[in-house]
């Protein structure tokens, strides 16, 4: 079992930053590839950016670039750097871990979310 605990979200404005923190505890952080999710009002969950365990990344064409996802193992938590923000960033993100051991067997997990509006 993993708990994740997002935070960092709030109110910026176009053009700003944001950096997300997601703290998991519960199982060994280091095993688990992490991902950034997020969901904008009437719109379905979207992949922002992952890491895998060995530290490659994948970002969604929407915010490659602008945005930086990083892991520290050492203190359990996956960041989201978010520079050049736009209003259509504007969304709830979910930190998300993901661990699959076989075919059959896969673990996941999901944090409360994190709001984030990017607005003037």
């Amino acid at each position: 079992q993993v708990h994740l605990v997002e935070s960092g979200g709030g109110l910026v404005q176009p053009g700003g930053s944001l950096r997300l923190s997601c703290a998991a505890s519960g199982s060994i952080f280091s095993i688990y590839a992490m991902g950034w999710y997020r969901q904008a009002p009437g719109k379905q969950r979207e992949l922002v950016a992952a890491i895998a365990t060995g530290g490659s990344t994948n970002y969604a064409g929407s915010v490659k670039g602008r945005f930086t996802i990083s892991r520290d193992n050492a203190k359990n938590t996956v960041y989201l750097q978010m520079n050049s923000l736009k209003p259509e960033d504007t969304a709830v993100y979910f930190c998300n871990a993901e661990r699959t051991v076989t075919a059959e067997l896969r673990y996941e997990y999901w944090g409360q979310g994190t709001p984030v509006t990017v607005s003037s």
